[in-house]
């Protein structure tokens, strides 16, 4: 994930534009840091899918096969 200091720069960003605005050069800098952060929460994200297994009432595994392949080129 994103280091602290980089998600409070963006919500100072954030709460700055709200109230006065940016200049072009913070706007830049929040995109970039925008993007790094969503780049983070997907990895994240992708990671913690990789560890689901999606079991139905009966208890029968019925994760996509996708996810099933997903994991299992992870393992090799």
């Amino acid at each position: 994930m994103l280091s602290k200091d980089k998600l409070s720069r963006i919500n100072e960003l954030s709460k700055k534009s709200k109230e006065v605005g940016l200049n072009s050069e913070e706007k830049n800098e929040q995109q970039e840091l925008r993007q790094q952060y969503l780049k983070a929460f997907r990895s994240s994200m992708k990671t913690t899918l990789k560890g689901v297994t999606v079991v139905d009432p009966n208890g029968n595994d019925v994760t996509p096969q996708k996810l099933k392949d997903e994991k299992k080129s992870n393992l090799h």
